[in-house]
């Protein structure tokens, strides 16, 4: 990357706005996301949005497509990517005290933890942390959370649970915090499965966990009887079980870090 271009990238990234903008779209990639949805999540009135995402488009930091008549933006990973490269390698000289440490492999020798997240941590996550722990043995360690927990469990979410023959005896409403202390278990997978979550501002996690937004749709908003909604919520457990089911299924002994993130990706996509 040449310094003018890196200069210019920069000067997009300079105003809180913007990089607000950035960050946002980061925790949602590789997902797209709605100007309206961006505006509500930030506070942005639609004109400062509307300017902002020019700005950064020009700059070839983030990308727009038109779906039908909705328009999606997205970051674009290369250019940050090389952004990031151009102030380790070339500013930085590579050295090793400015470059951040990611871990090189997988550690193996222990199960992995996996933080699955929502924003009321009462149905979606909740399935996830069901599921995963009935499917990963002792492979994997499952826990769950909200950004803005809920006082309890959704009774149409406990009812596919138990249908389903899963425990649900251990189970409660947490919140995020409880695993950002320096007491919690270190987590190597996070996951966010709704789109709240995935705009809510988290704490870096320590350790750089491998992270993917699985974002899907609330079964709790589903209007209609008390059989249209459990439908609702049986279909986002078979969502959960089949993207999770792929997960415990990946080769972790045999992918490095970048591909494994693709993998995860991917499933979030399904």
């Amino acid at each position: 990357m040449e310094t003018t271009e890196a200069a210019y990238h920069f000067a997009a990234l300079g105003h809180p706005g913007r990089l607000a903008i950035v960050r946002l779209l980061l925790r949602h990639a590789p997902r797209a996301v709605r100007p309206t949805e961006i505006a509500a999540t930030l506070g942005m009135k639609p004109n400062t949005l509307s300017h902002h995402l020019s700005e950064l488009e020009t700059a070839g930091l983030i990308g727009s497509a038109r779906e039908g008549r909705s328009l999606f933006y997205s970051v674009r990973l290369p250019a940050l990517a090389a952004l990031i490269a151009y102030l380790g390698h070339d500013c930085g000289r590579g050295r090793p005290d400015l470059m951040p440490r990611v871990p090189r492999e997988m550690d193996m020798d222990r199960p992995f933890n996996v933080l699955f997240i929502c924003s009321g941590n009462s149905a979606r996550s909740i399935f996830a942390e069901a599921i995963l722990r009935s499917l990963g043995g002792t492979r994997f360690r499952a826990f769950s959370a909200g950004t803005r927990p809920n006082s309890r469990l959704n009774p149409f979410a406990l009812e596919v649970l138990e249908r389903n023959g899963l425990d649900t005896s251990s189970l409660r409403a947490k919140h995020v915090a409880e695993f950002e202390g320096p007491e919690a278990p270190r987590m190597d997978f996070v996951f966010t499965v709704c789109e709240q979550a995935a705009s809510d501002e988290c704490a870096p996690w320590p350790g750089q966990p491998l992270t993917a937004h699985w974002g899907m749709s609330d079964p709790a908003k589903a209007e209609g009887t008390d059989a249209e909604k459990g439908l609702a919520f049986a279909k986002a457990f078979g969502e959960l079980h089949r993207r999770i089911s792929a997960f415990t299924q990946l080769p972790f002994d045999q992918l490095e870090r970048l591909a494994l993130q693709q993998h995860l990706d991917r499933l979030g996509q399904a």
